[in-house]
């Protein structure tokens, strides 16, 4: 049996996260890389073959769609159906968060 990708399963890995994320406002390609690094202090860089793979991949599973930009670069902007994937995937990783706070916790008592 072939397990689901990512997209198929709904669990976002953290560079399609970081990069649905930063497409709440719509962005193109190099300002979503500059964001999620400014945001991350540094500590996240998404490449740009990553990036462009993962925006065409976005696209397909229509969780991003390309709106108007200005200098004929290609601006995309989180659909809604991206926003409540999105959404599911805030509300498990807290859940991760969690109980790796517990048990951390439970394990220092």
């Amino acid at each position: 049996m072939k397990s689901k990708n990512s997209f198929e399963s709904g669990d976002l890995t953290d560079n399609m996260f970081y990069i649905l994320l930063s497409l709440i406002k719509p962005r193109h390609g190099y300002r979503i890389m500059q964001f999620i690094r400014e945001e991350t202090d540094g500590k996240v860089v998404i490449g740009p073959a990553t990036m462009y793979t993962t925006l065409q991949k976005l696209q397909e599973y229509n969780l991003i769609e390309e709106v108007e930009g200005d200098d004929n670069k290609k601006v995309y902007i989180a659909t809604e159906e991206g926003r409540r994937l999105l959404e599911e995937n805030i509300q498990r990783r807290k859940k991760i968060v969690e109980l790796a706070e517990k048990i951390i916790k439970e394990g220092k008592e």
